[in-house]
C-alpha cells in the first residue's frame, strides 16, 4: 500500500518538531499510536509497518528532538528532558492517552515516560530498549563511528552490521543518515544523547513501576544491543518477551510483517501477556 507522507510541524518551547500524522478520517475513530526512533534516526524508519498499522490505528510519528529533521538546541539531551519533550509534544496535540512503540533509545524514553506518566499509556512496546547495557559493543562503536564520520563507508559498515541480512538496509536509508548527520548540531545532540543513554541509572530497579501491559520485541541476532538484555525489561510486571528469529536491531524494518502481527494482535487484545 502506498500511502501519502503527511508531513506536520508544531513548536514546542520554540523549538520546531517534524512529525508525521497518519489518519484515516473516512474511518470511525481509531487509537492513538505513538512511534518513536532510535539515535539517529527519523520518523521515516518506520516507514515499513506503517502499511500494517495504517488501517488499525491513528499514527503519530515525529521526529525527536535533536533528530531527523526537528530543531537540535544546545541543550543536554538526558532521560527527563525527553521524557518532558515527549509528554509537551503529546499535550501540544491533544493527546491525553496512548499506546507507544519504541525502538531503541525510543523505548527507553517510552518506558521512562511510563514510569512517570503512566496514566497517559495505554500499552507499550519496547523494540531492543537501550538503557540497561552498561559495556559496548562492535557494532555500536561502528554506529557511533558513523554519525562523527558519516562517509558513505562507514554508514553503510554500520548499517549492515546492524542487521541480520544485509538486503534489507537499502541506499535510501544510507544516504538518508548521512544527509541528517550533516545538519547543524546533529552530531552534538547524537553524542549528548549516548551520554545520557550510558548514565541511565537504576533502569531495571526502577521497570516494576510501569504499570501498562508492555511487550518486548528483539532480533535475536541483534549486536547492537544483544537479546540478553531483555531480561532486565522483564521486571516490568505485565510483560512478555518475544525473540524473533535470523533478525538484527530493528525489526520492524527487516521482519515488517512478523512484526507488525506481533504488535497489532498485542495492541489488539488477541495475544495475552504471559
Amino acid at each position: 500500500m502506498a500511502l501519502q507522507i503527511p508531513v506536520k510541524n508544531i513548536r514546542i518551547h520554540g523549538n520546531k518538531i517534524r512529525y508525521l500524522d497518519y489518519n484515516d478520517y473516512s474511518l470511525k475513530k481509531k487509537e492513538t499510536l505513538v512511534l518513536l526512533h532510535g539515535i539517529g534516526a527519523s520518523a521515516e524508519r518506520w516507514s515499513r509497518v506503517i502499511p500494517f498499522f495504517y488501517e488499525h490505528f491513528r499514527m503519530i510519528v515525529p521526529d525527536i528532538i535533536g533528530f531527523g529533521y526537528s530543531d537540535k538546541p544546545t541543550v543536554e539531551y538526558n532521560m527527563p528532558f525527553f521524557v518532558k519533550f515527549l509528554k509537551d509534544f503529546l499535550n501540544s496535540l491533544g493527546v491525553k492517552k496512548t499506546s507507544i512503540v519504541g525502538s531503541s533509545l525510543g523505548g527507553l524514553v517510552a518506558a521512562e515516560f511510563a514510569i512517570k506518566d503512566n496514566n497517559m499509556v495505554n500499552k507499550l512496546i519496547l523494540v531492543s530498549p537501550a538503557g540497561t547495557m552498561k559495556t559496548s559493543t562492535k557494532t555500536l562503536e561502528e554506529y557511533i563511528l558513523a554519525s562523527l564520520y558519516p562517509t558513505h563507508e562507514n554508514v553503510w559498515r554500520a548499517f549492515i552490521n546492524m542487521s541480520f541480512d544485509p538486503h534489507t538496509v537499502s541506499e535510501q536509508t544510507i544516504e538518508g543518515f548521512i544527509d541528517r548527520m550533516k545538519l547543524p548540531n546533529a552530531k552534538y545532540a547524537f553524542m549528548s544523547t549516548m551520554l545520557a543513554i550510558r548514565n541511565t541509572t537504576n533502569l531495571a530497579s526502577r521497570l516494576d513501576k510501569i504499570l501498562s501491559p508492555t511487550i518486548i520485541v528483539w532480533g535475536e541476532q541483534d549486536e547492537m544491543i544483544p537479546v540478553k538484555y531483555a531480561e532486565d525489561y522483564r521486571n516490568i510486571p505485565n510483560s512478555n518477551l518475544q525473540v524473533i528469529p535470523k533478525c538484527g536491531h530493528t525489526p520492524f524494518t527487516e521482519k515488517p510483517q512478523i512484526f507488525s502481527k506481533i504488535a497489532i494482535d498485542f495492541l489488539k487484545g488477541i495475544n495475552s501477556i504471559k
